[in-house]
Order: structure tokens, then sequence, then C-alpha cells
């Protein structure tokens, strides 16, 4: 099928903005030649398409642009933040059944940790979300399996080596004996777990609070609502 956009834009944008995925994970389908161009395979994300050009995915005609929706979720414990399940285990999509969308996360979090999530289909806003100049913070409460003392707050607070990079969290404060917050913007794998793990504690319990200035709130979790102009206002909105 055609594609519907009226100016050359990159492969990877035009198939995010159709809803495919993420802008990142849609690279990731180009590189791995499952993208025809006009009948060609094309392998550059970067790859410059117009309206008169024919994109197909796995043999499949791009999907036609869709209704762009935006979802705030609290993801409970147990559920994998990707389009498939391997091994018969829980996906967030699976939350989302009866909705008609080809939906996707906007970054990551891991299977054992709770709390805030985005879900979409618009590749651009996700992209928006999660790339670094964007330079926004991500607030996380982890509860921990000793008491928590001033070193293990400045071993947090002096960062660590994550996925090669030397990450420093942007605020770390005790809540309580076995609770602490820790703002972050990175958003490396893993991040807030091992800065805590670093000091020698556990986390027993992990939840994201807040994307931006965008929280939770009083939503339980598992459960979800649709987001507001004003929500999607929030996350790139700077603290005072």
């Amino acid at each position: 099928m055609e594609n519907t956009q009226t100016e050359n834009q990159r492969l990877s944008k035009v198939m995010a903005q159709a809803g495919v995925a993420s802008r990142r994970h849609c690279e990731d389908i180009i590189f791995e030649g499952r993208v025809t161009l006009n009948g060609e395979v094309v392998l550059l994300p970067q790859t410059m398409v117009s309206a008169s050009d024919t994109i197909e995915i796995d043999g499949k005609p791009l999907p036609v642009k869709e209704e762009k929706v935006y979802y705030l979720l609290n993801k409970p414990r147990g559920y994998l933040c990707s389009n498939s399940a391997a091994r018969n285990l829980k996906i967030v999509i699976d939350l989302f059944k009866n909705t008609p969308h080809r939906l996707f996360t906007v970054g990551r979090l891991d299977k054992e940790t709770t709390g805030l999530l985005i879900v979409t289909n618009d590749g651009h806003f996700s992209q928006q979300v999660i790339h670094p100049s964007s330079d926004i913070e991500k607030e996380y409460l982890a509860k921990v399996n000793h008491p928590i003392s001033q070193m293990h707050l400045q071993t947090i607070r002096r960062g660590t080596e994550v996925e090669g990079t030397y990450v420093r969290p942007q605020e770390v404060e005790k809540i309580d004996d076995t609770t602490v917050r820790v703002v972050v913007k990175e958003g490396k794998k893993r991040e807030v777990r091992i800065l805590i793990q670093n000091t020698g504690l556990s986390v027993t319990h992990l939840s994201r609070t807040r994307i931006g200035q965008l929280s939770l709130e009083d939503l339980s979790e598992g459960k979800w609502r649709i987001m507001t102009e004003h929500d999607k206002q929030q996350i790139f909105a700077k603290g005072l």
C-alpha cells in the first residue's frame, strides 16, 4: 500500500507514524532486512521515501496511518514490555486486548517493576519521550531488604557504570528505613536496580511513580486510562 505523507520523510519515521512500532524498533526491523521499498530490500532507516513509494514489511503492505492513541498504565508486576510473548509469559499489551490499535510501550520497565508506563501507537511521540535530548526525569520508589544508611545513600548518589556508561542519579532521598526515592534521566536498562544493588542492598520492590511532571496519582496497579493533552504536556514540563 502506498503511504500517504505529503513530503519526503525517513523510512523509519514513516513506519513509526503508521503505528508499526517505536522509531527505534522500526530501525531494528529495517536492519533485519524485513522491509522492501518498491520491491527492493532496504537496510537504511534514513532512506527517504515519498507518497508514491510502496513499502512492505515481511511481504505485507505498510498499515494505513491510524488514529493516534495514548494510554497511561500502572504496570503490574510480572508483565513484560514486549510485543510478543515467549514461553507463554504475560506481556503489557495483553492488558489492552479490547483496543483495536497496534500498541507498544514507550520505553520499558523490567518484568518485576511496577508503575507508570505509557502505551501508544505513535512512534514519533515515543521517540520524543525516550530520546536523551528531551532531558526527562523518571522517578522511582524502591523498597530494599535492609535499613538504609547514609553510606548507602552516598554510594547511590556517586553513581555507577550501566551499559558502558557512568550514570549518576539526579536525586536520592530516604523515605523511610527501607524505602528510597531515586530520580534518573538516562533511562539505561535496570539502571535504578543496579544503582541500589551497587550498595550491597537488594531491591524487593521497585515502582516508577513519575515521568517528567506526569505522575500516577490514584491509578491502581494493573489499571489504565486514556491520556489527555495536559498529561502529554506534563511529560515534557520541567519542575520548579
